[in-house]
């Protein structure tokens, strides 16, 4: 289904005209060789514009706007392309420093050259034919004209020929362009059933490279590639035994290539490199989905109003354009990775527009959680959902390779997701400790979004339990536990800073710099609580009696201490009886009561902090 649906697409495409028609193919040139027409070279000319790369002002390559000759894959083997390739091909001579095997592409280049070219009459024509037969690689390097920018020419760019009589490049001439594709037309292999198109034609041998995938060698890499005799089969060698039609291989690169090239339809999520289409080929549709997968602060509205409608219409309305969405519109996910010289397949997923988007609606639903006051982000997009499971301390900021595409595509289909992803984020929290200085903490909110998702999705828990804010009702005593531990660390600070207390001046300076204790609760007994509360709580509720005492208004903690006992169960003794272990779903649970409990914390705060300020 991968190819039909890239097939289409190219039909599509061809039919709206953005896209190369069969033998012709879009491409960058560093470049101009300018000849006259009896062949001399007259003039070099550079096709690099100005531009930015990261930080930095560059020299970057520039696409050519008319189309060139179909370029052709290759490894080790010498097999030049039609006005349009590097130095050692074009000129003879390539930074590689091998002469003889530089001669013989520059050999072979000419006779291809001067095959198609002949008998063709134009100026073009006779010019590039001419300069293949007076050009001499040897004389290169010495040559008055190339000198300029021989050391760039010889980088290993593309080249392409200008003719100084026409004011036109050789690819744009129309005798040129007819005689290519005859050419192409009458080239012709071993047919077979095209297992694409289901039509009798000639079979393509080597399939054309992909470009723009991360990761992937940057000349591209192949979809599909037979070179092995592993893949040979009742007696059909390379591509022969699984039959692809050359209109079919022409059709799925290139408009594969087209989506890699348009940063509206393509996104990059660690080692995978995603793109989307809908059938058709209309563009809205993927820069609407490109919006609703990573929201920002910018286009919150956007992505409002697309789940707005999405619940109400069978179509929805995009104010960027004039134009209703069609929920019932086929949409197509593929997500690609790099694999030495091939790309691997990490996930293809298709539906309607309408399906993705709610499934979409319902992961951001689970992982929708209360938030701090100084975070304005609505959603967490999956980019940011799966850099929690990230080190923040850490050169390389991905996530694990396996988990990326997997994540992805839970949510894109509505399964469930990975449990390496609850695991990978329990031991993350477990790894952190807080660094206020440089804005890293344990339990973020984007963490505990994914705690919570996971446990409605996976575990499939009720939303009455797990809530978006602090659920007072619930009774669960992994949870209340998580809620206790915030309770005894807040009463730990507010005892550090009571007027009672030792250094009081410092330590206050200390808080309001966002230094804190030196080793609070948190820091040294919550991994442990979380995991074995019937050893650590009885330690914790001693030091919090201590705490306790330097306070001068204890009446609100015993209270809310109180309140939250009587949600334990007690033995026969009249004991609270706590578990002696959490299993893990428990102590997300438990990571969900402290982050509830300490946003409402900071809730107070902040209104506190208002009322004083009125």
């Amino acid at each position: 289904m991968i190819l039909q649906s890239l097939v289409q697409l190219y039909e599509d495409l061809v039919e709206k005209g953005e896209i190369t028609k069969p033998g012709w193919c879009k491409a960058n040139a560093a470049f101009a060789l300018v000849l006259s027409e009896d062949g001399q070279l007259k003039e070099v000319i550079s096709l690099k514009q100005k531009g930015t790369r990261g930080k930095k002002d560059v020299l970057l390559l520039q696409e050519l706007k008319e189309p060139v000759p179909q370029m052709l894959p290759r490894q080790s083997n010498i097999n030049p392309n039609f006005l349009c390739d590097h130095s050692g091909y074009l000129l003879g001579v390539d930074k590689k420093g091998d002469k003889k095997r530089s001669k013989a592409c520059f050999e072979k280049a000419k006779e291809k050259h001067q095959k198609l070219l002949e008998g063709v009459d134009s100026k073009a024509a006779r010019a590039v034919h001419c300069f293949f037969e007076t050009w001499k690689p040897d004389l290169a390097e010495t040559d008055p004209v190339l000198s300029e920018y021989y050391e760039e020419v010889i980088a290993g760019e593309n080249i392409v020929f200008y003719i100084n009589e026409t004011g036109k490049y050789a690819h744009e001439d129309p005798a040129i362009k007819m005689a290519w594709d005859q050419s192409y037309e009458s080239s012709s292999g071993e047919k077979g059933i095209c297992l694409v198109t289901g039509k009798r034609e000639p079979i393509e041998r080597t399939h054309g490279l992909i470009k723009g995938v991360k990761g992937a060698q940057s000349s591209g890499a192949n979809l599909i590639s037979f070179n092995a005799e592993a893949f040979k089969s009742y007696g059909k060698e390379q591509s022969y035994n699984a039959p692809v039609g050359k209109y079919a291989v022409y059709a799925y690169t290139t408009a594969l290539n087209y989506l890699l090239s348009d940063k509206n339809s393509c996104t990059i999520l660690g080692d995978t490199t995603i793109v989307y289409w809908a059938k058709g080929g209309e563009d809205i549709y993927p820069t609407v989905f490109n919006a609703v997968t990573e929201p920002t602060p910018d286009n919150k509205g956007l992505v409002n109003g697309v789940f707005k409608n999405l619940a109400k219409k069978k179509s929805i309305a995009v104010d960027i354009v004039e134009k209703e969405l069609s929920v019932d519109q086929p949409f197509y996910i593929l997500g690609l990775s790099p694999n030495v010289a091939r790309l691997s397949v990490r996930f293809f997923y298709q539906g309607s527009f309408g399906e993705i988007l709610n499934n979409l609606k319902e992961h951001y639903d689970n992982m929708n959680i209360v938030k701090p006051i100084n975070d304005k982000i609505e959603y967490l997009g999956v980019w940011r959902m799966l850099l929690e499971v990230v080190n923040k301390k850490s050169k390389d900021k991905k996530a694990p390779e396996n988990l990326t595409g997997n994540v992805y595509r839970a949510i894109m289909s509505g399964t469930k997701y990975p449990e390496w992803l609850y695991q990978a984020v329990l031991l993350r929290i477990r790894a952190e400790q807080d660094d206020k200085e440089n804005y890293n903490y344990k339990i973020t909110r984007g963490r505990a979004a994914i705690i919570k998702a996971f446990l409605l999705k996976n575990r499939e828990k009720k939303k009455e339990e797990i809530t978006m804010a602090l659920n007072e009702s619930c009774n669960n005593t992994a949870y209340v536990l998580g809620r206790m531990f915030s309770v005894l660390e807040e009463i730990q600070e507010k005892a550090s800073t009571e007027p009672n207390t030792t250094n009081k001046e410092n330590k206050e300076k200390n808080f309001s710099a966002g230094k804190g204790l030196n080793t609070t609760i948190k820091d040294r007994y919550f991994n442990s609580a979380c995991a074995t509360p019937a050893v650590i709580f009885p330690i914790l509720f001693k030091l919090g009696n201590n705490h306790l005492r330097k306070l001068k208004d204890t009446k609100y903690y015993e209270k809310l201490i109180g309140q939250l006992q009587e949600k334990f169960i007690v033995d026969e003794e009249n004991i609270t009886a706590y578990p002696k272990r959490l299993t893990l779903e428990e102590q997300g649970l438990f990571i969900l009561g402290y982050y509830h409990q300490n946003q409402k914390r900071y809730e107070k705060k902040s209104e506190q902090n208002q009322t004083e300020n009125n």
